[in-house]
């Protein structure tokens, strides 16, 4: 099993002159000597090193309290979710999944071994409370591929403890300056150690750092895709360990990418964007299973919870749990499946190939403002007749069809006016919240017709099982309000919309 802790230390340049007095810093009432560990860490990535291009760091350490593997991500400067699991010859596959989207098929190897005599104290409250672990690390670095080189360095290590105010670093911070200690130049150990053992060379891109300004449509539908990419990439480790909302975040970089090939036919070749379009689809529908079915019995159960008790006929939650637990796609082991997938592993690649070498169009030269902004009028006049159409219709199933459709286009165009906002500016931020507010009102319709599906199914089996089907039909009847107040309110939107859209 792997532990994961959220780690937020700083790190400072020092002279080998050692700790300085921490005892005057505010809310310390003693800094304990804890001894000296050593500790021994081999850290592994592949040859052309996506790991750290990515700030990741992935090692197994022995010494110390904490020996084992140790793989971190990075939330924020200063901050890390540190995942650990129990020493072993090789790798946890539980650790290898959540470099997978990175490493692909590549091989993990070592490259750089790090020793380090760590010299550590506990600065503590008047309860004897731990607030952080300061260290004074002497380093030895050795580089396991390109010629061996070598490195070493002292440096002052402040880690907060779990429950401290982040704050707390501040105040430390201010002691160590005064006493003539800096911060650390580099994020990490295996940072120092790659810069100081590799031979000179120019230094790739990390994730993250800036691109070029783009400049043609095609560079701003590009910038769009990557973007995209880099979020499914980041995303697949947070979805792996079921973080809150990644799944949910996921599906929707999947759909951005997706929409925006749709949207941008006239910028990509359809030919090689229309098959990964395809897989993008699957993917999102995979993240899908289970997050659909969760909706659809959040809106149930709380629309359950707001009855009065006399209103609540039966075993209605007993019930409602059951045909939940049913219908569920069955989860994170199936997820995982699906991420470790070949299918997956593919798509990916094929997104980093479609970044990377573009099937450009001739519109893909040209002024920004002119592709991008009539594909965004495109998906714009889509939208407005589906929407139009559906107010023709009288109430029911077809009007309820052409508003789904609607909801569709306008996320799509909602997207596209996303990726149009640095090419076209203020109008682009203006559709965006336009078709905000038009998807949010045509969301809550269609989920109000299938909790109505849902009801027909749930009054079904109940009255199967001899239980009373009233309270079912008394949800149908308020969702069937709620959806006529939404088609009500839909006129007055949509005409607000159309006068205000100048894009």
């Amino acid at each position: 099993m792997a532990d994961t802790k959220r780690e937020i230390e700083r790190k400072y340049e020092s002279d080998d002159s050692g700790l300085p007095d921490l005892t005057g810093v505010a809310g310390v009432a003693a800094v304990i000597d804890k001894g000296v560990a050593h500790l021994d860490a081999t850290y592994y990535d592949t040859e052309d090193q996506r790991l750290d291009a990515s700030s990741i760091t992935l090692r197994r350490r022995t010494g110390g309290s904490d020996a084992g593997w140790h793989l971190k991500f990075p939330v924020a400067p200063g901050v890390r979710d540190e995942i650990q699991a129990p020493l072993s010859d090789t790798l946890p596959r539980a650790l290898a999944g959540l470099v997978r989207s990175r490493v692909r098929d590549a091989e993990l190897v070592p490259v750089v071994r790090l020793r380090s005599d760590r010299d550590v104290r506990h600065l503590v409250d008047a309860e004897s409370r731990l607030l952080a672990e300061v260290s004074v690390d002497a380093v030895r670095a050795e580089r396991l591929t390109g010629g061996g080189r070598t490195a070493q360095w002292t440096e002052i290590e402040v880690e907060l403890a779990d429950g401290t105010d982040p704050a707390f670093l501040d105040k430390v911070e201010k002691k160590l300056k005064k006493a003539g200690v800096r911060p650390s130049a580099s994020a990490s150990k295996l940072n120092r150690a790659l810069a100081e053992t590799a031979p000179k060379k120019k230094r790739g891109k990390k994730a993250g750092e800036s691109e070029a300004k783009p400049v043609t449509a095609g560079d701003h539908v590009l910038a769009y895709l990557r973007a995209q990419r880099d979020a499914i990439i980041e995303l697949d480790p947070a979805v792996r360990r079921d973080v809150y909302d990644s799944v949910h975040k996921m599906r929707i970089a999947t759909r951005r990418m997706r929409s925006a090939l749709k949207s941008y036919r006239t910028v990509l070749d359809r030919e090689v964007t229309d098959p990964i379009g395809e897989e993008l689809k699957w993917l999102a529908g995979e993240l899908g299973v289970d997050r659909d079915q969760e909706v659809l019995t959040e809106r149930l159960t709380a629309a359950v919870d707001e009855l009065p008790r006399a209103l609540t006929v039966g075993p209605v939650r007993t019930r409602l749990r059951t045909w939940s637990r049913a219908r569920g796609g069955g989860s994170r082991r199936r997820l995982t499946a699906v991420l470790d997938g070949t299918r997956y592993l593919r798509l990916l690649e094929s997104l980093d190939a479609l970044v990377a070498d573009p099937p450009l169009l001739k519109a893909a030269g040209g002024k920004p403002e002119k592709a991008v902004g009539k594909a965004v009028r495109k998906d714009l006049a889509q939208v407005s007749r589906l929407v139009e159409q559906g107010l023709e219709l009288e109430p029911g199933q077809e009007r309820d069809l052409a508003l789904h459709e609607a909801r569709k286009k306008a996320k799509r165009t909602r997207y596209a006016a996303e990726s149009a906002v640095p090419a076209l500016g203020a109008p682009a931020t203006a559709l965006v919240k336009s078709m905000k507010s038009l998807q949010n009102l045509l969301g809550d319709h269609q989920d109000s017709v299938m909790t109505r599906e849902a009801l027909r199914e749930l009054a079904r089996q109940a009255h199967g099982a001899g239980e009373p089907s009233f309270t079912y039909g008394l949800l149908y009847g308020r969702e069937e309000r709620r959806a006529a107040e939404d088609e009500a309110r839909l006129p007055g939107l949509w005409q607000e919309i159309k006068g205000g859209t100048s894009i």
